[in-house]
Parts: structure tokens; C-alpha cells; sequence
């Protein structure tokens, strides 16, 4: 009698690596624990071993995005950049971080290291500057990743600019800087008006 075939056995990390590769194909509207399982060569219930949820594998998967911006401060703008980049990794990155931190699910790295970035540079209040700038750069990057994602299937209007990402640099950095405010606390408190 011959040995039965052994399958390649999976682990939370190539599941939830084979789910990344599987985004950049499909997109989030198409992601399913059904797909990524067929990807897998496994049943549907078998990613249930290492993920409760799909929500838990979103939320993994919001992680690994994330994971990339480097802490330690290196300036509020580049930092928030930092994380911009890390959501265009990745197709529909923006909208997959944007709901699994919406639902607060998953780490808060990316707020972390902007509190950090704020912090550094005496920023008042950095823990709500660092909520404020990441709720725009989740915003700003999913606009992006929506507007592009429009162009590449001819769904914009044909009266749209010829690049549909045009100035959108600009308009962050404006943005950023905006909330980011006065980096450094006053040293000397303002003087009452009598």
C-alpha cells in the first residue's frame, strides 16, 4: 500500500500572506475566506484554525499593511506619508485599513508612530493631532486608491483631468500640515486679557 499524499499544511502566516497576494488580485469587494481557500487548496473551514473570523484576517491583514512605517520620529509629514505609501501597497490597502481601524479591530501601530512623530517635535494634544492626521490620511488614501481604481475600468466622466491623482500630493501635505498645527507648546503661557 502506498503512503497517502501529505498536503501542505498552512499556518496563520501563509494564510493570511496568500489573502494579501489574493487583494492585489481581486480587490477587497472580492476577497472571501471561499477564495482564499480555493488559493490554498483547502477547505473554507480550514482557515478557521488560525483566523476566528474574516473580520480577524482583515484586521491581520490591516496589520501587515501597517507594518512597514518605521517608528522613530522622522517628522510628522514624512510620517504620515510613510503610512500613505504603505496603504497604496497594496490594492484597496486604504479602504481595508479604513475599516478594520473604523471597527477597531487590529493594531494602532500607524496612529502610534504619528503620536510618536508629534511628540517629538512638542506637539500639543499628539494623541488627537496623531487621530486627526490618521483619519485624513485614511480618507485622503482611499479618495486616491478610489479614484484610480475608477480610471483603470473608464468610469469617470470624461470630463475628469487626464491624470486623476493630479495636485492630490499637494492637497496631502497641505492637509497634514494643516492639522498637524503649531509642532511646538508654547514656552511661556499667553498673558489673561484684563
Amino acid at each position: 500500500m502506498s503512503p497517502e499524499h501529505n498536503p501542505v499544511r498552512h499556518d496563520r502566516d501563509s494564510v493570511a500572506r496568500s489573502a494579501l497576494a489574493l487583494l492585489d488580485e481581486v480587490g477587497l469587494a472580492d476577497l472571501s475566506m471561499r477564495r482564499i481557500a480555493a488559493r490554498l487548496d483547502v477547505q473554507p473551514s480550514a482557515l478557521y484554525w488560525h483566523f476566528a473570523s474574516k473580520q480577524e484576517l482583515l484586521a491581520d491583514l490591516a496589520d501587515r499593511i501597517t507594518a512597514s512605517v518605521p517608528e522613530g520620529s522622522s517628522g510628522v509629514l514624512a510620517t504620515a506619508r510613510a503610512i500613505r505609501d504603505a496603504l497604496f501597497a497594496y490594492r484597496d490597502g486604504a479602504e481595508l485599513v479604513l475599516s478594520t481601524y473604523a471597527l477597531q479591530l487590529g493594531s494602532a501601530h500607524a496612529q502610534s508612530v504619528l503620536t510618536e512623530a508629534l511628540r517629538a517635535q512638542n506637539a500639543v494634544d499628539p494623541e488627537d493631532r496623531g487621530a486627526a492626521i490618521l483619519h485624513f490620511v485614511l480618507g485622503h488614501a482611499t479618495l486616491v486608491q478610489q479614484r484610480m481604481h475608477a480610471d483603470s475600468h473608464g468610469a469617470l466622466p470624461s470630463t475628469a483631468e487626464v491624470d486623476v491623482t493630479a495636485g492630490l500630493d499637494r492637497v496631502f501635505d497641505l492637509g497634514v500640515t494643516a492639522l498637524a498645527g503649531e509642532l511646538t507648546a508654547p514656552t511661556t503661557p499667553p498673558r489673561a486679557r484684563a
